[in-house]
């Protein structure tokens, strides 16, 4: 059975009171919960602060994107070794916003996971089409691009350590959500890329959470599906109550 995972993805938002404050909700709120992993992603500069204050909680520390590069005339970069040091556990790699606004590769994402992976990392992949893509039919085969590009030289091994977050690019920060059974149909073809590269155990013990609008009152539904394993939370993450309310959908 795999462990649900809930993570918050903070993107650029919140000033260091507000953000502090959001950490110590989160711990607090969390305390004794059991039975899914919990993590949140705030901007490169408070991942310190939050580190401290999220410190001996069930919510663990992660980054939203990292560089490749171990150190170097690389500025405004930040490396693994500087995250694992600030307490980071998990990273957010590729995600629609770094891929479609800011122009990331698949090849450069796949250089970023191997990166992590090295470091001790663990990365959350983020995949996932367009409104376009979709209308065209085109949607497992952005899948299939995406995953083959970002996970190519992923050892069998190394795959046990990374998350893979489908985002519907139309359904983040729009309101929109796709629909229980469209998220299923992805997330089961992933699942079948990762038996097609891999095997059954491994297709099996991959975590594939789902991303886009996720909110209290359309968890629940979206969680019960058997392929989707948790929640990669853009806004409702920047709320206590949302976002502890999303993670309650796993227990209803």
């Amino acid at each position: 059975m795999r462990r649900p995972f809930i993570a918050g993805n903070w993107k650029m938002n919140l000033d260091r009171a507000s953000a502090l404050a959001l950490a110590e909700g989160l711990a607090k709120q969390s305390k004794g919960l059991d039975g899914v992993d919990l993590a949140v992603c705030p901007p490169s500069v408070y991942v310190d602060a939050i580190g401290r204050a999220l410190a001996g909680s069930n919510v663990a520390l992660g980054a939203q994107n990292v560089y490749h590069e171990a150190n170097g005339a690389y500025t405004g970069e930040v490396s693994v070794a500087m995250l694992r040091d600030l307490g980071c556990k998990y990273v957010i790699l590729g995600h629609s916003e770094r891929r479609h606004i800011l122009g990331e590769t698949d090849a450069e994402i796949n250089k970023k996971t191997h990166a992590a992976l090295a470091g001790g990392l663990l990365p959350i992949v983020c995949v996932g089409e367009l409104l376009d893509e979709r209308e065209a039919g085109q949607t497992l085969d952005v899948i299939r691009r995406q995953f083959d590009g970002s996970l190519a030289g992923v050892s069998e091994e190394q795959m046990g350590n990374i998350v893979i977050a489908y985002e519907p690019v139309w359904a983040i920060g729009t309101g929109k959500v796709a629909s229980p059974t469209q998220a299923e149909e992805v997330h089961l073809a992933l699942r079948n890329l990762l038996q097609e590269r891999y095997n059954k155990g491994v297709a099996e013990a991959v975590r594939i959470q789902y991303g886009g609008s996720v909110k209290p009152d359309n968890a629940t539904v979206l969680l019960a599906q058997p392929n989707i394993d948790g929640a990669l939370v853009g806004g409702a993450s920047l709320k206590v109550d949302q976002f502890m309310g999303i993670v309650a959908g796993l227990t209803k």
